[in-house]
């Protein structure tokens, strides 16, 4: 009997974790199959890019994983039954159900209102693809003239305010930061990024807290109104909801708590990646919720599954950063270099060069969801005895 891998979730980390296991097993050993509830691959990274009415690339997963051996399952995940160990989900023939021996919980993250009154009803965010479109679709409603306000001040936040000021040269563009501008920042980081977005004609709202949105205005903390005929939300990711209601063991933020190898502390048949899990890096740090996170969880996820059901070595991938990226419009950038546990050191690219390496970055993330197979590996069969221990037949969770 195959072993039945299901891997929930097809953004960065899911779609790298299938692919990956996909170079590492062979297919007669392993069904591996990836859910998700669109047909094509989101790059995230680049959706205020789609919302300021650029045109992405159609990345459709029916050619990135064609010959790969991995099933692709249209459907959304409605819940996971961690003793049963079965998936709940919808798709377009109605509830049916997926049983799995290894789960890999990619579910990922969205956007995050924090409760403030107002902002689900009247704000935009650029968290999915769905929420990039409508506000494309009301960006482009927009007279000359008119205020729209980004909220946040963190790296979305500045790509956010940069893209749309560009994109639309006619708009008042202003971005309000709870703190000082690029406050994480180097010195050279924080002076290059006020001075791209003053060029831009981006008013800046430093140490300012949004407290209500309402359709034609934010409120701040101090009491002043500013006007918005769109508001963009971006202060933080919330992660899917469904891990609370597993069984899992989560953190407060309902977040996966795993181990070094990515596996879910409370039920080793699960396997937790990108937003949806606790991991800490250097310093014993948690890492934050990003593209540059994620990946190399799947990386380490996927070699620690395929070493524990072909008797390998158990991979130790490293966890750390080396640098922010940060597009600042279509012709400026910032790249700031940091420490492992990700402090901004002096070192920073700035300029022309610095948005051409993040896009380079951009599509070097693509170009390895999309390409699974291209970078050699060889196949292990998978040992019926190791695959019995990390999924036995009849074992409780």
């Amino acid at each position: 009997m195959q072993h039945r891998i299901v891997v929930l979730g097809a953004g960065y980390t899911g779609a790298i974790t299938a692919g990956r296991l996909a170079r590492r097993l062979r297919p007669e050993d392993v069904a591996i199959t990836l859910v998700n509830a669109e047909p094509d691959f989101v790059e995230r990274v680049r959706l205020h890019q789609l919302a300021t009415g650029q045109d992405l690339t159609p990345r459709p997963f029916s050619e990135m994983f064609a010959g790969t051996g991995v099933r692709l399952r249209l459907a959304r995940v409605t819940g996971v039954d961690v003793d049963r160990r079965t998936v709940a989900v919808t798709d377009a023939d109605g509830a049916g159900e997926l049983e799995y021996d290894t789960l890999v919980y990619a579910l990922g993250s969205g956007w995050n209102d924090a409760g403030v009154p107002g902002a689900a009803e009247h704000a935009h965010e650029i968290a999915g693809r769905a929420g990039a479109l409508r506000l494309r679709e009301r960006l482009a409603g927009l007279a000359a003239g008119q205020p729209v306000v980004v909220v946040g001040g963190g790296l979305t936040g500045l790509e956010a305010a940069a893209e749309i000021a560009e994109a639309r040269p006619d708009l008042d563009v202003a971005l309000a930061a709870r703190g000082g501008l690029g406050d994480w920042l180097s010195a050279k980081g924080r002076a290059h990024v006020r001075k791209v977005l003053a060029g831009l004609g981006v008013t800046v709202h430093e140490h300012t807290t949004v407290t209500a949105v309402a359709a034609d205005h934010v409120t701040t903390a101090d009491g002043a109104s500013v006007p918005a005929a769109v508001t963009v939300w971006t202060t933080g990711f919330a992660v899917h909801p469904i891990a609370r209601a597993t069984g899992l063991e989560v953190t407060g933020t309902g977040q996966i708590v795993v181990d070094r190898s990515m596996r879910s502390v409370s039920h080793p048949d699960v396997y937790a990646v990108g937003d949806a899990a606790l991991v800490r890096g250097p310093g014993d740090k948690p890492l934050r919720m990003s593209c540059a996170s994620g990946v190399p969880t799947a990386w380490q996820a996927a070699d620690a599954i395929a070493a524990r059901l072909t008797g390998g070595k158990l991979p130790k991938v490293p966890l750390r950063y080396f640098n922010q990226c940060i597009s600042l419009g279509r012709k400026e950038g910032l790249i700031q270099y940091v420490t492992a546990d990700d402090r901004a050191v002096r070192a920073a690219l700035t300029g022309r060069i610095a948005a051409v390496y993040k896009e380079l970055v951009c599509k070097g993330a693509a170009w390895g969801v999309a390409n699974p197979l291209l970078v050699p590996a060889p196949r292990r069969r998978v040992v019926r005895e190791r695959a019995e221990a990390v999924a036995p037949a009849n074992a409780p969770a």
